[in-house]
């Protein structure tokens, strides 16, 4: 009873905390054109300009390169010398504004009930307060794709930028993309039984066949749905995954097997969708089928150990090596959402483990805006595109040089302020350490 008494008491510590935090404000729009001079400009695409110059007006990027001209008069300069310049990071497949503290239910707003819920958004569910945002911004992460979870279709996400008062401010690339969370096609023990699946019964791959196989009578349903000029009465669920068959959505199929990433990809071809693989733990074993269909995949967490006991302990480190030599576009994700802080150095073990730095740069900034349908907006530095500019001391996909001084997203200066810095000062203070 004293442990049950002291849990809750805990969470509602937590609770009181969340309240009392400091306001971290959304930055005004740019005023006036900036020129960051003298830096180490890695666009993200490959290229990289020494002792650069990057200008930037009304929110867009308007030169770069090594001998940009600068007016004498009307704009702000700052030299930046011996510092790096890298795209905004991306990160694809999160559930970041849409839970505070996982222990304290009424915080969560990431899982619906059902089974099929394509009409689920998960956008007007982002909160903007979260101060969970504010420590990604602090290592270089400015935009996010938000994803709701909860059944096998769990309805569509939206990719947001970090610096905003409400969702619809937040919005950058609206419902870009429907999920599809597979059941895992592997007999194995779970507090749910031996495929994870609730009354799997003694053959748990044929439950979880049976459960995927409703999702393809769905979609089959859908088809034929939308193929009428007129509906005698309106179906939400069949209307949400119009997208899918336009091709102004993209299916996120989230499956780590290889005969899981394998049904994807006959979902795929069965209705003509556009398919991106989420987790895809197995991908480097079918990285030439994935190559021939054009189907990209969402690297799952890294920093884990491997799916399969006969893999290479270290393989989950070695995939997005495997699949940028076999010419599959990738881009790397973490799990959850406050986990996402640590995406730039995700990228630097990929750099450990066979990419070039600029290639794992791009794993987190271009590869990730082409997967979510950001890339002629963002992703890398280039005239004509958004500014979407981090400045660090070193590189921020190291986690010893990592150190970001300034932020813009879309020509605004953001505040890299966050708890976790003001905690650090307040006890530095307490204790005399200033």
């Amino acid at each position: 009873m004293k442990k049950v008494f002291l849990y809750i008491m805990g969470l509602t510590f937590a609770a009181g905390q969340l309240k009392a935090q400091e306001t971290v404000y959304p930055a005004p729009a740019q005023q006036g054109r900036i020129y960051l001079t003298h830096a180490t400009i890695h666009v993200g695409n490959g290229q990289v300009v020494q002792d650069g110059t990057i200008a930037f007006e009304n929110g867009k990027i308007i030169a770069v390169g090594a001998n940009v001209p600068i007016p004498q008069d009307g704009v702000k300069v700052f030299d930046v010398k011996g510092q790096h310049i890298f795209p905004g990071l991306i990160v694809p497949d999160s559930n970041l504004g849409l839970t505070e503290v996982e222990a304290v239910r009424s915080t969560n707003d990431y899982d619906e009930v059902g089974v099929i819920n394509p009409s689920i958004r998960s956008l007007i569910s982002y909160n903007t307060d979260s101060k969970v945002i504010n420590t990604l911004r602090s290592n270089g992460v400015l935009l996010a794709q938000t994803v709701p979870q909860g059944g096998m279709i769990t309805g569509s996400s939206s990719v947001v930028q970090l610096d905003a008062r409400n969702w619809e401010d937040a919005a950058y690339k609206t419902d870009n993309g429907l999920h599809f969370f597979m059941p895992r096609l592997m007999a194995r023990t779970s507090a749910f039984g031996p495929s994870g699946l609730p009354n799997a019964g003694p053959d748990p791959v044929k439950a979880a066949l049976d459960r995927i196989e409703t999702v393809k009578a769905f979609f089959r349903d859908a088809k034929a749905y939308l193929s009428l000029d007129k509906h005698a009465e309106t179906n939400l669920k069949y209307e949400a995954v119009k997208g899918l068959f336009d091709k102004k959505q993209k299916l996120f199929i989230h499956c780590d097997l290889v005969k899981e990433i394998l049904v994807g990809m006959d979902l795929a071809k069965e209705f003509g969708f556009d398919v991106v693989i989420v987790g895809g733990a197995d991908s480097w074993l079918v990285a030439d089928l994935l190559k021939q269909n054009n189907v990209p995949v969402v690297l799952g967490q890294p920093h884990a150990l491997p799916v399969t006991q006969d893999d290479d302990v270290d393989q989950p480190y070695k995939t997005a090596a495997q699949l940028q030599k076999a010419g599959v576009l990738f881009c790397l994700s973490n799990e959850g959402f406050w986990q996402q802080r640590n995406l730039p150095f995700l990228a630097g073990t990929a750099a450990a483990y066979g990419l070039s730095k600029e290639e794992a740069l791009s794993a987190v900034t271009l590869n990730a805006a082409k997967i979510l349908g950001i890339a002629d907006k963002t992703g890398t530095l280039e005239v004509g595109k958004d500014a979407n500019i981090v400045v660090s001391l070193g590189d921020v996909p190291d986690m010893k040089t990592n150190h970001v001084v300034k932020a813009y997203i879309q020509g605004r200066e953001i505040s890299l302020d966050n708890k976790h810095k003001q905690l650090y000062e307040r006890y530095k203070h307490k204790y005399n350490l200033q």
